[in-house]
């Protein structure tokens, strides 16, 4: 920690009447002496790889926009400073899914355009109008709603039609879509700035739901046509769809976790050449040597089979490091891997040694690339049996994040 954020601590205490008495010793005052306090168990996060892959996806989806999907903390990477990278980065938009989401990134100084994907209710509305946020418009009644807000608080409101083509969420049927199209097209209030969908089975690129649901988009679109109207901007590709379905990349696309360097699905076809941008790290706090038959954590589940060494590190499922990794998760120290013994506790975590006790302080790596081993994602996805998406937005606030 720096100067600046142990004086901040300082007067943090100070704030909170609590008092510093003279039994101390006078070096104690001296913050600047002490190392960094901060968590042992933490995230990096690589921009070097997040603008590689902005710069791969870009390659492959020209002419088309991007829309950087930031939602969910940035799939664990962390909102703000990912936003505010995407946006130097110059991205047409970005996609959230929340309306709180998109407030705290205008709170903290993001001005470029931003789309909430979810579904609304009208109180909310008077928020994106005072904010310029864009809101997704998924019936007609809510399309009337934004326009009677708009006109009341006299401004412009920037809308973006949904269609449900098959994902059954939110969103109008395309073929029962004109009505809305022609009231957005009508109104004096709504500024018509784009028109999308989202695939359902877009990860698999053999599952035929993909084609029907493009096509149902293109019937949607279709009304523009009949109405003698300009089409508002078309977005329809997740990241999925950005590997194997270049005929739904229309005027932008909305990468997710593509952009983090990880594939969406064990069934993709990863052409592009991503660079992981995630690594999770913690340093043991302790260590013990263990005799044969003694147990480790609850349910004393784990028993050792023979003498052997136990590392304690300060990261558990409340950190979102997933309790159903326990006795399957691997670390890795030093180029080796070291298994995860006993069952994962909230705040903690133990690790088998059998043949050295690992020093304290050491740095083990959970998510990422120690030498020539690596822990991915996708390979934890599979030993929790869940998807990737999980096991990164599980990645909690707990964890401090730095940004290489």
């Amino acid at each position: 920690m720096n100067s600046s954020a142990a004086h901040s601590l300082a007067s943090t205490a100070n704030s909170n009447n609590e008092k510093v008495t003279s039994s101390h010793p006078t070096s104690c005052q001296n913050f600047e002496n002490y190392s960094d306090p901060s968590r042992p168990a933490w995230i990096e996060v690589d921009f070097a790889a997040l603008a590689h892959n902005l710069s791969e996806i870009r390659k492959r989806v020209a002419p088309a926009k991007v829309m950087a999907v930031v939602k969910a903390n940035a799939y664990g990477h962390g909102l703000v400073p990912v936003a505010r990278f995407y946006e130097q980065s110059a991205v047409d938009m970005l996609g959230v899914a929340l309306l709180e989401e998109a407030l705290f990134l205008r709170e903290n100084g993001i001005a470029c355009p931003i789309l909430v994907f979810g579904g609304l209710l009208e109180s909310q509305i008077p928020h994106f109008l005072l904010h310029q946020i864009d809101i997704t418009v998924s019936s007609l009644s809510k399309l009337e709603q934004v326009d009677r807000w708009a006109l009341h608080l006299g401004c412009k409101a920037r809308i973006h039609i949904k269609l449900d083509t098959g994902m059954g969420r939110i969103g109008t049927r395309a073929n029962t879509a004109q009505p809305m199209i022609e009231a957005a097209l009508l109104s004096k209030n709504c500024q018509l700035i784009g028109i999308f969908s989202h695939f359902a089975c877009a990860d698999d690129p053999h599952d035929k739901m993909t084609a029907l649901q493009l096509e149902r988009f293109e019937e949607g679109i279709g009304y523009f046509e009949k109405l003698n109207a300009p089409i508002p901007m078309r977005h329809l590709a997740n990241s999925g769809a950005i590997l194997h379905h270049p005929k739904s990349f229309f005027d932008m696309v909305r990468p997710g976790i593509l952009l983090y360097g990880i594939q969406p699905d064990s069934k993709s076809h990863v052409e592009l050449e991503l660079k992981r941008s995630l690594t999770l790290k913690a340093k043991t706090v302790f260590q013990k040597g263990m005799l044969k038959g003694q147990t480790v954590s609850y349910g004393a589940t784990w028993k050792a089979s023979k003498n052997t060494w136990i590392s304690t590190l300060p990261i558990g499922y409340g950190d979102g490091f997933m309790r159903g990794l326990s006795g399957k998760a691997e670390v890795l120290y030093d180029g080796k891997k070291f298994p995860v013994v006993g069952k994962i506790c909230m705040d903690q975590m133990m690790i088998e040694s059998p043949e050295m006790s690992v020093p304290n302080d050491a740095e083990m790596t959970l998510i990422g690339r120690s030498g020539e081993e690596m822990i991915t994602v996708e390979h934890l996805a599979e030993q929790a049996q869940t998807i990737p998406y999980e096991i990164l937005t599980n990645l909690n606030s707990r964890l401090p994040r730095y940004y290489l």
